[in-house]
């Protein structure tokens, strides 16, 4: 990142930054508060957390508030939304399952799904389990619904009512495999899928299956109430704070995880260990299963950096002189907008999290998260 800060500014942002533990590379350290330093002023948003991990060693630093004007400085303990990172974990269940050989990649979710729905995705051109994690299922992005008439549950009416009449009064977009379109319906098909092929609800395997043994005990659908006074507020493009909302039944799939920095330490400390558990399910979860040129058209998925390769939830951007290769998510919820990026054969890893809808800083968060894995990283 090509920017300049000056000394008093230097000074001042000491006073906006939590307290947090220096780990034991005070190389990783030095780089990882002056650049978040100097994105946060930049960025201009109520409050930034970054967590960068580089081998064992890892740093978090929180800057500015919670809630504007509550005075309240993020920590790695803040609770925080991911919003479309969720996709991520969804694509590490299915390479997890796929290892224990429950399932295929290939496997028609149809085959998987019960009831309606099921019956709707049988009369349905065949939409395989990896086209549904690589965005190339047909899918749109959302499913049309009505508008929930509690503000505090707005995913009240995504529901598998709405999922089973879209199957039945449309086509695909496309012809599944054919091109690659963002959709979170997708994701929340798949989620269903899975839940299916496991025999028990989706939340309670993944919290089974990745949360709880990696003691990521304040990730879930539901808010942690620990450091509850420490919890982030989403802000509106108006800059005014959002409530928090319930995540819904209905998109586990697709983006309704909260999480803290801590605990996203945790999971890419998990990633970026070839001697941790379930290697099988890292290695068939860091895979790039399309080309980019194997789509006739690919739409939504630049945003972060220009995807070259589709993974399980991943977008996979190949190295270049001014990078490593990189697997990275963003996500999105409810005022909150947040970015992981890894670097999986340097051992690096960057999460960042800003609590207001502002494009210009979203664009500038992965800007920051791409450059700060490529720094870690010796580019």
């Amino acid at each position: 990142m090509r920017s300049f800060i000056n000394t008093t500014t230097a000074t001042l942002c000491v006073s906006l930054f939590a307290a947090m533990p220096a780990s034991a590379d005070p190389f990783l350290d030095e780089v990882v508060d002056f650049q978040s330093t100097i994105f946060y002023f930049e960025a201009g948003v109520p409050g930034v957390v970054v967590a960068a991990v580089k081998g064992d060693d890892a740093f978090v630093t929180g800057m500015g508030e919670t809630r504007k004007g509550n005075g309240v400085t993020p920590t790695g303990d803040s609770t925080l939304r991911i919003g479309s990172i969720t996709k991520a974990f969804t694509g590490q269940v299915l390479a997890q399952l796929v290892a224990d050989g429950l399932v295929s990649f290939t496997t028609p979710a149809a085959e998987l799904v019960d009831g309606e729905l099921g019956k709707a995705l049988a009369d349905w051109p065949s939409v395989s389990l990896v086209q549904l994690a690589t965005h190339s299922g047909g899918l749109p992005r959302e499913v049309p619904r009505a508008k929930a008439e509690d503000p505090a549950d707005p995913y009240a009416t995504l529901t598998t009512e709405a999922f089973t009449s879209w199957f039945n009064d449309h086509q695909p977009l496309y012809t599944p495999g054919r091109n690659m379109l963002y959709s979170n319906f997708g994701f929340d098909i798949l989620s269903a899928a899975l839940s299916g092929a496991i025999g028990s609800p989706y939340a309670e395997y993944l919290d089974e299956t990745i949360l709880s043994p990696l003691n990521m005990n304040d990730t879930g659908f539901e808010r942690s109430t620990t450091n509850a006074e420490l919890a982030m507020y989403g802000h509106g493009f108006d800059g005014e704070p959002l409530p928090h909302i319930i995540s819904g039944k209905m998109n586990t799939g697709s983006g309704g995880l909260t999480s803290t920095a801590n605990d996203m330490v945790k999971w890419i400390k998990w990633h970026l260990n070839e001697k941790a558990d379930e290697p099988e399910t890292r290695l068939l979860d860091h895979a790039v299963y399309f080309q980019r040129d194997h789509f006739d058209q690919v739409q939504s998925m630049d945003e972060s950096g220009r995807l070259d390769g589709a993974g399980l939830g991943w977008v996979a951007m190949y190295e270049t002189d001014d990078h490593p290769f990189i697997l990275q998510k963003a996500g999105g919820m409810q005022g909150e907008l947040s970015y992981v990026a890894l670097a999986p054969a340097h051992d690096v890893g960057v999460f960042i999290s800003i609590n207001e809808y502002n494009f210009s800083a979203a664009l500038g968060m992965a800007s920051f998260a791409n450059d700060l894995v490529a720094t870690l990283s010796g580019y």
